[in-house]
């Protein structure tokens, strides 16, 4: 049997000249909020005057998950590890295998994310490293273009992400993340709107001077797993996680990065830092289960 694909609400401008086809999602989780506001202002805020080429829109990729108001929806399934997705599949292989399909008609892709309800995490724009030379190039040039301050070019070994869907199909594809714990922030939807439009005038979609360069990091990380975020500094049982450190700080390894406890804070285990380096990611949500990420490192060296 056949299933019909979900609605998915889709804009597409059409530019008056002509220029290459970018995609953009926001909402491939429900429960992250900056890149939803964001692409709805990208909506009203292109001109197809003044467009080369077409821009293709996805305000809330995941809509059945922004319905619970959670990051997944009642097949309790992740959506950026379920692409390329089954056209007869559950509620979410299907919004995967519709997602896909525009994702291989594109010529460039952009994936805005956030840490949702559970995360918190600096902001940086993302690719994954790419056997071709030309697509491998034309991310890096995207991500800093994007102009976030950490630039991140991790694992092509990943599956399930729709930036892996991008990958199989030769489309030059970047991610970004700004910040989360339960708060739609103001400048982060700002930061996501001129990055989407820096990515464009660097395609030559688009005429916009080209802003000071915002980048302070960038590190490529082709080891298996790198760029993977739920498995790192895992909790080691139930309970409730209390954080020693904080987003941003270098930590070196071995270093305690919190203690996880039971209700009555009578049995506390401390977790320790498996890596040197940034404190990328870090939970903002305190309960856990055991093996919950609760802390990502960047190592830069």
């Amino acid at each position: 049997m056949v299933i019909e694909d979900p609605a998915i609400a889709v804009h597409r401008t059409e530019g008056t000249a002509p220029g290459p086809h970018l995609l953009v999602f926001g909402g491939v989780h429900g429960d992250e909020f900056e890149p939803m506001a964001a692409v709805r202002q990208l909506i009203s805020g292109v001109n197809p005057t003044e467009l080369h080429g077409t821009l293709t829109l996805v305000p809330v990729a995941n809509e059945p998950a922004f319905a619970r108001g959670s990051r997944v929806a009642e097949d309790g399934r992740d959506l950026a590890r379920t692409f390329p997705g089954r056209i007869d599949g559950s509620v979410t292989e299907r919004v995967a295998f519709a997602l896909a399909r525009l994702i291989r008609d594109a010529d460039f892709f952009i994936d805005l994310h956030t840490g949702g309800t559970t995360f918190d995490l600096l902001p940086f724009a993302g690719y994954m490293l790419h056997d071709d030379p030309v697509v491998l190039e034309q991310q890096r040039r995207m991500a800093r273009a994007f102009n976030l301050p950490i630039v991140w070019g991790s694992s092509p070994l990943l599956e399930g992400r729709s930036t892996s869907a991008a990958r199989d199909a030769g489309v030059p594809a970047v991610y970004a993340e700004y910040r989360g714990a339960a708060i739609c922030r103001p400048e982060g939807v700002r930061a996501y709107v001129a990055g989407c439009f820096n990515v464009m005038a660097s395609l030559g979609m688009l005429e916009r001077p080209e802003p000071a360069s915002a980048v302070e990091l960038v590190v490529e990380d082709s080891r298996p797993g790198s760029g993977h975020l739920q498995v790192c500094n895992p909790a080691p049982c139930d309970g409730f996680f209390e954080p020693t450190v904080c987003l941003g700080q270098r930590v070196c390894d071995g270093e305690a990065l919190g203690t996880v406890c039971d209700a009555l804070g009578r049995s506390a285990e401390t977790i320790y830092a498996r890596h040197t380096g940034l404190l990328l990611m870090l939970r903002s949500f305190s309960r856990v289960q055991t093996g919950d990420s609760v802390a990502v490192i960047l190592e830069t060296e």
